[in-house]
C-alpha cells in the first residue's frame, strides 16, 4: 500500500480549524507525520484567533516541518465551521481533502485507511463512522452518547442520507467533489457537515465509509454547546425542507 501512495500521484491537504488548541496542535501534527510517511500531504492550519497562544506554537512547527508541509491560514476571529473549511480548500493544492479536529477526538491513525478505502473503490467521499461494527466512542457519559446517538438517529429518520453517521465531521473527499457541494452549502456552525453529507448523497457521489474510534478530547474543553444544539435542530429543519 505504502508504494501505491508513492505512485499514485495522488496529494492531500489535511484541513484542521483550530480555536485554542495550543495543547493539542503539536500532537496532533506528530500524529500525521507518524502515521503518514509515505503520502504526500500537506496541513492547512486554518485558526480563528485564538489568544491562547496557538498561532505561536503552529509557527514554531513551521520551523521543524518546513512552511510547505504546514500552512497556516488564520482568521482574525471565530466565524464557523463551514467557513474555515471554505477558507482552508481555498489554499489546498492537493487533489484530495481531509478534513479532521484539532483536539485528538479524530486520531490520525486511521488515516491510512481512508486512503486505501479510496484507493480501492473510487471514492468521491470518505467518512468515519462510529455507529458500525468497530466503530464506538470513548471518553463521553451516558448521557452524552444518547444525545448524539439520538441526534444522528433523528437525522437518519428524517433525511435518509446513506451513511451511518451523519454528525459525524472525520471524513476525507476528492477536493472537485469538495469544492462543488461546499458551493450549495449554507451553514456555518456543526450543522455543516450534516449539510455537506446530506447534499453530496442527493447529488449520488459515491461515499464510503471507515469505523473509528471517537474520543473526547484530551485537553481544553468542548466548544458544544446550547446554541449549537439549537442550531444543529434548526439546520436539520432547513436540510428537510432544501433537499
Amino acid at each position: 500500500m505504502e508504494e501505491q501512495h508513492k505512485n499514485g500521484g495522488n496529494k492531500y491537504s489535511i484541513i484542521v480549524p483550530t480555536y485554542n488548541e495550543r495543547l493539542n496542535i503539536a500532537l496532533i501534527v506528530f500524529l500525521i507525520f507518524k502515521h503518514l510517511r509515505d503520502v504526500d500531504f500537506e496541513i492547512i492550519i486554518v485558526d480563528d484567533g485564538s489568544p491562547d497562544g496557538t498561532q505561536e506554537i503552529v509557527k514554531q512547527l513551521q520551523q521543524v516541518y518546513g512552511e510547505d508541509r504546514i500552512l497556516l491560514r488564520a482568521r482574525p476571529k471565530k466565524l464557523g465551521l463551514g467557513t474555515a473549511y471554505s477558507h482552508g480548500l481555498k489554499h489546498a493544492s492537493g487533489n484530495f481533502v481531509v478534513i479532521m479536529d484539532a483536539d485528538l477526538s479524530h486520531h490520525p491513525k486511521y488515516l491510512p485507511s481512508f486512503i486505501k478505502k479510496q484507493l480501492e473503490t473510487g471514492a468521491s467521499i470518505v467518512t468515519g463512522t462510529r455507529y458500525v461494527k468497530g466503530g464506538g466512542v470513548h471518553g463521553w457519559n451516558l448521557m452524552r452518547k444518547l444525545t448524539s446517538r439520538g441526534a444522528n438517529v433523528l437525522a437518519q429518520t428524517l433525511l435518509w442520507p446513506g451513511v451511518s453517521d451523519l454528525t459525524g465531521s472525520f471524513r476525507l473527499y476528492k477536493k472537485s467533489v469538495l469544492e462543488e457541494v461546499i458551493s450549495s452549502c449554507v451553514s456555518k456552525g456543526y450543522v455543516f457537515q450534516m449539510e455537506i453529507i446530506v447534499r453530496a448523497s442527493r447529488k449520488g457521489y459515491h461515499i464510503e465509509e471507515v469505523p473509528i474510534t471517537f474520543v473526547d478530547r484530551l485537553f481544553g474543553s468542548s466548544k458544544l454547546g446550547g446554541s449549537e444544539i439549537v442550531g444543529y435542530l434548526k439546520g436539520l429543519a432547513y436540510l428537510l425542507v432544501t433537499t
